[in-house]
């Protein structure tokens, strides 16, 4: 009831009071803030750029695995040399010029991670050597078919494409994280404003009641009824109460624009926030919130993603000084003809066949030494994992904790703020019998705004901590659901 009281006071104080409201101004609810924040934050902007990187590499690693059409064309090719020729034991200049044009089309295979690939290479030459005095002018043509194909290693293919679907599910796991991390920050200076926004009003709810005080003593030293010194104090009361008054609209205007810069806000734009604070205490089963946070934390998943890729890691450094091998195939035909259409009229079959090894002999112990070392890594991540683990067990026994003790805060300062506001009420009649000094009366004014402000603040807490314990365990306990994405949860399944 009294917050509700101090929210008409402020849409009042805004009507009534232009140096705090400007034509024009924005009121922002946090729903509102959040969708803004949700578009425009820096942060989530950032994130969506990582999100977008990731897709497109992933993308172009998919589309590198189809089959590649390439067209490589040589218009003009001209030498003139001079060579020795040892069977005629004399020199002779040898003139030629061509043009030629290749078409390849290449299929990497996912499965073996070779290469298989169809080559058509058409040209024409004229070509004459002075040692015989013959010219020749023929087409050609040299179509075949090859397959590059290593042997004793691991699938580089497969492994590059593994790791950018890795990367793509770890950039929607950061995205999603960065969006919990939105909600909670931009809560939290949400209600920086709002409280600031609070203070003021009560500030100038104090204002108030200190000039009606000063007018009091005012007309009582003026009727004698009062020592002039209380006057003093009284005007000295309502000095420090306009200070306070400016103070807080400093305050305020600070806050807003930490929050309008975070939300992706215009710095310039006016704006006010409205907000419901009352709190309905929600019952948390402890064991059951740990096993939402430990069955859910993305963060989890993202340790399993490390350590995954330090065992690709550590497959290419087994990779290191490994004995390897490649085969090379192919099979076609050449065909030449001073005629296009008799070029196949005689032609060559030309099949190759190549096998080659690498055979690593001694490497002073590099290879052992590197395995080693990632081996340390893997284990590193290993233990990251269950460290993160246990971090997160303890955050949410943290964060329940504070939910109870915050519940026993609630009511304490829903007293304290009802008997400070009772103590003022009576100590105020008081000071108007003469029973009581201006500096009193203003040490229970200070007291009743500390503890309408304390108040406040126990409620936005117990909030705050409420969304804290949804980002601990990605579990809405207000709406009994789950706030895992969707897409979160088909990847992790696949």
């Amino acid at each position: 009831m009294k917050l509700t009281l101090v929210k008409l006071k402020f849409l009042i104080l805004l009507a009534l009071f232009p140096g705090s409201a400007v034509v024009g101004q924005q009121l922002l609810s946090l729903d509102k803030a959040m969708e803004i924040a949700s578009q425009n934050s820096p942060d989530i902007r950032r994130s969506l750029l990582n999100l977008e990187r990731s897709q497109e590499s992933l993308n172009a690693q998919k589309a590198a695995l189809k089959s590649q059409f390439s067209l490589s064309l040589n218009p003009i090719e001209y030498s003139r040399t001079r060579s020795f020729d040892d069977y005629y034991s004399s020199w002779y200049t040898n003139e030629s010029f061509g043009s030629s044009g290749t078409f390849t089309v290449s299929q990497p295979i996912l499965l073996t991670d070779g290469t298989v690939s169809l080559v058509n290479r058409f040209g024409w030459q004229k070509s004459n050597s002075d040692i015989n005095n013959v010219e020749d002018r023929s087409f050609t043509n040299n179509l075949y078919i090859s397959l590059a194909q290593p042997l004793f290693t691991y699938n580089r293919l497969r492994l590059q494409l593994k790791e950018l679907q890795l990367d793509l599910e770890n950039s929607n796991l950061s995205y999603a994280m960065q969006q919990l991390n939105l909600e909670k920050l931009v809560t939290q200076y949400f209600y920086n404003v709002y409280m600031s926004q609070m203070s003021l009003t009560i500030s100038k709810d104090e204002l108030a009641n200190t000039e009606k005080s000063y007018e009091i003593t005012k007309n009582k030293v003026e009727a004698g009824l009062a020592a002039r010194e209380e006057l003093y104090q009284a005007e000295l009361n309502y000095a420090t109460a306009k200070s306070n008054v400016q103070n807080q609209q400093v305050n305020l205007e600070n806050y807003k624009d930490q929050f309008k810069q975070y939300i992706g806000m215009d710095i310039y734009e006016e704006i006010a926030v409205m907000a419901n604070v009352d709190v309905v205490a929600v019952e948390v089963d402890l064991k059951n919130a740990i096993d939402y946070g430990l069955g859910s934390r993305m963060e989890l998943r993202q340790r399993e993603i490390d350590i995954e890729t330090s065992q690709f890691d550590l497959i290419r450094t087994n990779a290191q000084n490994e004995f390897e091998g490649e085969m090379n195939l192919s099979v076609g035909i050449i065909g030449d003809n001073s005629k296009l259409g008799d070029i196949y009229q005689n032609p060559t079959n030309n099949p190759r066949v190549s096998l080659s090894f690498n055979v690593p002999l001694f490497d002073w112990g590099e290879k052992k030494s590197r395995i080693k070392a990632q081996e340390a890594v893997i284990k590193t991540q290993e233990l990251s994992f269950e460290q993160e683990k246990i971090q997160i067990i303890m955050d949410i026994r943290q964060v329940y904790r504070s939910l109870q003790n915050l519940k026993n805060q609630i009511s304490i300062a829903e007293q304290n703020e009802r008997n400070a506001q009772l103590t003022y009420e009576i100590n105020l009649e008081r000071y108007a019998n003469g029973d009581l000094t201006s500096m009193d009366l203003n040490l229970f004014q200070t007291q009743l705004s500390e503890k309408k402000m304390a108040y406040a603040q126990s409620l936005i807490d117990y909030k705050i901590e409420l969304l804290n314990l949804k980002i601990q365990t990605l579990y809405d306990f207000e709406q009994s659901r789950g706030i895992v994405p969707e897409e979160l949860i088909k990847n992790s399944n696949n």
